[in-house]
């Protein structure tokens, strides 16, 4: 795997929500997450693009056309891979999620501190335990995956393949009293945008629930479980 130099990416695919970057932002900068690097991600056709280069300063914001169409998972996973290689660990917020204890960033890396592969979620205030909606993970698990979530994914079910993943691989790391609020409609604590709208549509979630469950159950899964091991293997060698 590539040397890394920094210690955390946090990648945030956004669109159209220019307000929530700025609040994601201010969060960062509230709970001094010295170690942490925010990095958003744009569609370059998204209409707000110029207002989300007018508000953000000190994050880094990616711009990417053609396949980020395709939805959230292919601008993670294209994000993840130019990040890989600069980064020990890489995170996922979406752009309603807001840290809130201070310090978080120490906390998840301390959690990530291990020779053995690490899936390290916090506390989100409203899916808690049962699901990473935000997650973490060392870039070497990253690197040997080829991905960050399966690109058989548009944007649902990639908090169940971390969850999963981590299970299987036996190092899936729950912090409690560190907490990452997700601000989403279903907790009742934001109103219905077309955004969601589009992306919890019933048509939207059959889609990416057939392909979970096909790459669960159909051999995806398994690889991605054998790639990790094997590279944690050989390091160890």
């Amino acid at each position: 795997m590539t040397q890394t130099t920094e210690p955390l990416a946090v990648i945030v695919p956004t669109r159209g929500r220019p307000q929530n970057a700025t609040r994601l932002q201010q969060a960062f900068r509230n709970t001094d997450s010295l170690n942490a690097t925010l990095v958003f991600v744009v569609d370059a056709d998204d209409p707000e693009l110029p207002a989300y280069r007018e508000a953000l300063s000190g994050a880094m914001l990616m711009v990417f056309g053609g396949e980020t169409g395709t939805g959230m998972v292919a601008a993670l996973n294209r994000a993840a891979d130019l990040l890989a290689p600069q980064y020990g660990a890489l995170g996922f917020m979406g752009d309603d999620h807001l840290p809130r204890t201070a310090g978080w960033d120490a906390h998840v890396l301390g959690a990530l501190r291990s020779p053995w592969p690490q899936i390290v979620y916090g506390n989100d205030l409203f899916q808690g335990e049962r699901l990473p909606t935000a997650a973490f993970l060392p870039s070497r698990v990253v690197q040997a995956l080829g991905y960050m979530a399966p690109p058989v994914l548009r944007h649902l079910y990639v908090d169940n393949f971390w969850l999963e993943l981590g299970q299987q691989l036996g190092g899936l790391t729950y912090l409690p009293d560190v907490v990452i609020e997700h601000v989403h409609p279903a907790a009742g604590k934001t109103a219905m945008d077309a955004g969601y709208a589009a992306v919890n549509a019933p048509e939207a979630d059959v889609a990416d629930r057939l392909a979970w469950l096909e790459f669960r159950d159909g051999g995806g899964f398994d690889e991605a479980v054998r790639r990790v091991r094997t590279e944690y293997a050989r390091a160890a060698a």
